[in-house]
């Protein structure tokens, strides 16, 4: 054999010398064990269940419609108002776990805790994981455990009762309560609204024309009214230095000479006709060529019709000359009106005239504007200020109220939906208790008790083995001295020694057996009801 089997079965063979007193250590701790077990008072659990479903067929027509009002949230706050102070006290009481008769604080407060500590609220969903009936609905669960099954029933009877009723009555309740809040803070935004267009309406009428326009605020206007004054003197610039451009066109040597040699009838062979001198000049050129072609020059008409076209030439250089200085008299008279050069330029200049009347109209106006608006360079920017500090509060106010008002008809909607069966509240479990003790699993704990009594003599063998070792082989002698063994010495009656150790494991085997019955007969006495009552028992003794 390999030296670990060889220490192993040496450290057996030492243990095995205390066998007795292992055996007789786990009887006596399983006899306390199992007394401990069968002295545990029975606990009976009574539980029941509650079926809350959200998909209705009301849910899909009203969504949007309706103020959403979480259920889960409403019985979340029910399920922990049950468990802390009056809740869970008037249960106690209606229950009869805490009787009128105790007034002592501590005793009242550590019941209380008591029966806090063994209710149990859960929730599950209706259907299977992956299953569509999982967003149908969730069942709450309520358990309660107690030595007392009748107790136990009537407990988690008073919890359904409080539950159902709070869950639906707190859920009306509540649809009221936010109903009421919603009325009276839609009153009170429409009063605030009404006030606010009444301020916004009287600030109007004092400060008319100081008011911020669709262009923007005052510095907005003030900045647009000099820009657009700018714009308009860059134009009325413009425009005048157009028209001086036409004046000096119209006025230059060129068109002057344009106008002076150019006949508005004009065309060879054609009669000059018109009273201009430049007309009157044809004409007596005419009549003096005339003449000359049944005169001499010394003819007295001749001579006459030679001075009158001097005259006339003499006339028409003082209109060219006053027509270069612009004089207005002598357009006509020169007959210049009547040339498409100049009429084309005299219209252009009349347009820019026009132009230019207008543009200053326009400047003016604009200018007029700007110092307005520099006078009230004072108010105006308080003038805005205020008036967009009364439109943010009306703006905020009609936002609010708008928003309640809505809340408002959503809330009276759902509480007519919640009337008509928009969620389905059912009791699916009535309050149930088995006839048989949940707890203490005590088949378990006596078999638990046995096989840690066991552990534990095995244990208490092997260390008295440890606190008084012994060899018990050669290997062992081998180890301690690391001396070869040359023999052993067998005992002196090998028969009798065998005798008596069969003696010996059959007492052992004995005493085993009757601790394994032993387990047997406590399991046995627990199937038929056994129970210790250790006060009545301690009563007994001391009687």
């Amino acid at each position: 054999m390999t030296p670990t089997v060889d220490h192993i079965l040496d450290e057996v063979r030492g243990a095995w010398r205390f066998r007795w007193v292992a055996l007789l250590t786990a009887m006596v701790l399983a006899l306390i064990g199992w007394f401990v077990v069968l002295s545990l008072p029975d606990r009976y659990e009574a539980y029941a269940q509650v079926f809350v479903d959200t998909r209705t067929d009301l849910k899909p027509a009203l969504q949007g419609l309706t103020v959403e009002q979480s259920v889960d949230a409403q019985i979340n706050y029910v399920r922990n108002s049950l468990l802390e102070g009056p809740g869970l006290e008037q249960i106690a009481r209606e229950s009869g776990v805490l009787s009128e008769d105790i007034t002592d604080e501590r005793q009242r407060t550590k019941l209380l805790d008591g029966l806090r500590n063994r209710i149990r609220l859960s929730v599950s969903s209706a259907g299977n994981p992956g299953d569509d009936r999982v967003t149908a609905g969730s069942v709450y669960s309520i358990s309660f455990m107690d030595a007392n099954r009748d107790l136990a029933l009537k407990v988690v009877d008073t919890l359904l009762r409080e539950f159902s009723e709070r869950v639906l009555g707190g859920k009306r309740m509540s649809s009221q309560k936010a109903q009421s809040f919603l009325e009276a803070q839609v009153k009170d935004y429409e009063q605030r609204l009404s006030d606010a267009e009444e301020r916004l309406a009287a600030f109007k009428k004092r400060n008319v024309g100081l008011m911020p326009s669709d262009q923007g605020g005052y510095f907005a206007q003030l900045q647009t009214e000099v820009e657009t004054a700018k714009k308009a003197e860059t134009d009325l610039s413009r425009a005048v230095s157009r028209r001086a451009e036409l004046w000096k066109q119209l006025h230059s040597d060129a068109a002057i000479s344009a106008a002076g040699v150019s006949s508005p009838a004009g065309g060879s062979g054609g009669a000059p006709s018109g009273g201009d001198t430049l007309s009157r000049i044809q004409e007596a050129q005419a009549r003096l060529d005339e003449l000359l072609l049944k005169f001499t020059d010394r003819h007295p008409d001749v001579i006459a019709a030679r001075a009158t076209l001097q005259e006339l030439k003499q006339r028409r250089a003082v209109e060219m000359d006053s027509l270069r200085h612009g004089d207005a008299s002598a357009v006509a008279a020169s007959g210049a009106g009547n040339n498409p050069v100049y009429q084309s330029i005299q219209l252009e200049l009349n347009k820019q005239d026009v132009e230019i009347a207008a543009l200053r109209s326009d400047l003016a106006q604009y200018q007029s504007s700007v110092a307005e608006l520099r006078q009230n360079l004072d108010n105006a920017p308080q003038v805005e200020a205020e008036y967009q500090q009364l439109n943010r509060d009306y703006e905020v106010n009609k936002t609010e109220y708008a928003a309640l008002l809505a809340n408002y008809q959503k809330a009276r909607l759902g509480e007519q939906a919640d009337n008509a069966g928009s969620v389905r509240f059912e009791i699916a479990l009535p309050p149930t208790a088995s006839p048989l003790p949940v707890w203490p699993k005590r088949v378990r704990l006596l078999a638990g008790v046995w096989f840690g009594a066991t552990c534990l003599g095995v244990a208490l063998a092997y260390a008295l083995h440890n606190f008084r070792p012994v060899i018990n082989s050669i290997h062992a002698i081998t180890e301690i001295t690391d001396f070869p063994i040359l023999g052993i010495v067998s005992v002196a009656f090998p028969t009798k020694y065998r005798a008596e150790r069969r003696r010996e494991f059959r007492r052992i085997a004995l005493g085993t057996a009757c601790f394994v019955l032993a387990l047997f007969g406590a399991i046995t006495l627990n199937h038929a009801g056994v129970r210790l009552n250790i006060p009545a028992i301690s009563a007994a003794v001391k009687s």
